[in-house]
């Protein structure tokens, strides 16, 4: 006669198993375990037998074969309990103190399982999270019990606790797809994007069609392709277009926060050099809602001295040199100073309004804007009637162009030093100032500087 499969024997098993012919029973999954001894179900059913039996210790070592080949079960881990039980009862002699004591622990053990999955079930993470690290401690491996702690903690937003606990598992059991989906979502949520897609393409590697880690590499392609589209467009200087890719990608999960919050930071910058200081502002303070940082401190009163708002950008920073914790004290301080100074150059004169830039303008725009302004407010080129405004204007104009133009006297500028000796009352500097203004454009460049010729014809 040809040779019985392991099924045809798991099933004469069954037969016997239920006639009480436990024996018989035993020897047909003996028999399925020497054709596939690597089936965890085989080596559960001998148990079923054996404890039939009464030979606990066979028994246990039963269970524990089929809980190394297959430790997701809870049915078998439950028996394993009931198992231990039953030894500790049978058990006596002079080691009875340390039986009682093993006892104890394996009654306490099923108690806090049965608490751990009561409050999983319930939707109660911490309070499961807390029951499976106090049952797990009484175990040397239980990798399905420690994948649902890693839900929980995923479920209770503690994701590094779940990308840990999750790498055991895979330490462990190499081929656990649901812990690689668990641990791409972790750090998915943590905003570390490429790690998250290597854990989806190994569990996909396992499974090509495995919906949850497939949704997960497709969710955070998406993402970077706005991501990688608002980085194109802030480059091209387009910030419009880059606050519209950003707020794409944020509608894709607004729920996202590790990946909102920065995002938003860029948000407020692209505002303030459109000029929209409003919504910089409002963006602001909507960062500060999801949770007060000194990130979102700076952002606000950044975005106020944008706005020339620097009385309000003072209190900002005044803010943040409270706050706590903080281990960015100095630059605080710097914001905060470079505020005060903000503030008080706005009750005197102050070149950055003169030339309508902002205070981190580049040389570039504050040449264009000079040259623009001294075209406009030139004396020689206006009427008579506004002759004498025009003087007040390019004096100035061409005082702000002489600091802001040369970077030793910006830097004291921005620091809030005179830039000119005996310097005081506001008055211009240089009384010539349309005079420079022909030598500047005739020249190329200010400050005496070498480059391409310009000049400007007035007729």
């Amino acid at each position: 006669d040809a040779p019985m499969s392991a099924g045809k024997l798991r099933s004469l098993g069954e037969v016997a198993l239920s006639e009480r012919r436990y024996e018989e029973a035993a020897r047909y999954y003996q028999q399925a375990i020497e054709i596939e001894p690597d089936v965890a179900a085989n080596h559960y059913k001998l148990f079923k037998v054996r404890n039939r039996q009464r030979k606990l210790g066979d028994a246990l070592r039963d269970l524990t074969k089929a809980l190394e080949l297959d430790d997701a079960n809870v049915e078998y881990r439950k028996q394993d309990y009931a198992v231990l039980q039953q030894q500790v009862a049978k058990s006596g002699g002079s080691v009875q103190a340390d039986w009682e004591e093993a006892q104890r622990e394996a009654q306490q053990c099923s108690q806090e399982v049965d608490a751990a999955q009561r409050a999983y079930a319930d939707g109660n993470w911490r309070a499961a999270v807390q029951y499976f690290t106090k049952a797990l401690g009484h175990m040397e491996q239980a990798s399905d019990l420690l994948f649902m702690k890693s839900q929980a903690e995923y479920n209770a937003g503690d994701y590094y606790g779940t990308i840990s606990d999750t790498g055991k598992i895979l330490k462990a059991h190499s081929n656990h797809i649901e812990a690689y989906q668990l641990r791409g979502e972790a750090y998915f949520r943590l905003g570390e994007h490429d790690t998250a897609v290597t854990h989806f393409r190994e569990g996909l590697k396992l499974d090509p069609e495995h919906k949850g880690c497939k949704a997960g590499h497709k969710a955070i392609k998406a993402l970077q392709k706005k991501e990688k589209r608002a980085k194109d467009a802030l480059e091209a200087g387009n910030h419009e277009e880059a606050i519209g890719h950003w707020d794409a990608a944020i509608q894709l999960d607004p729920t996202h926060t590790a990946f909102i919050k920065p995002t938003l930071l860029n948000i407020i910058k692209s505002y303030s050099a459109l000029g929209k200081h409003k919504e910089a502002i409002d963006t602001a303070e909507k960062y500060l809602k999801m949770g007060e940082s000194l990130d979102g401190l700076f952002a606000l009163g950044d975005a106020h001295t944008a706005a020339e708002n620097f009385q309000e950008a003072v209190n900002t920073f005044r803010k943040a040199m409270d706050f706590e914790p903080n281990d960015r004290q100095q630059e605080c301080q710097q914001r905060l100073k470079k505020a005060e100074i903000a503030l008080k150059q706005s009750k005197e004169k102050n070149y950055y309004k003169i030339l309508g830039v902002s205070r981190t303008a580049r040389t570039k725009e504050i040449k264009m804007a000079y040259r623009d302004l001294a075209l406009r407010w030139h004396p020689d080129k206006v009427d008579q009637e506004e002759k004498e405004e025009a003087e007040k204007k390019f004096q100035d104009i061409s005082e702000a162009y002489e600091v802001l133009s040369d970077k030793e006297m910006r830097e004291k500028y921005d620091r809030g030093e005179p830039v000119f000796e005996n310097q005081g009352g506001g008055h211009s500097h240089n009384p010539h100032g349309h005079q420079q203004f022909f030598r500047h454009f005739q020249h190329g460049g200010g400050g005496g500087h070498g480059g391409q010729r310009m000049h400007f014809r007035f007729n």
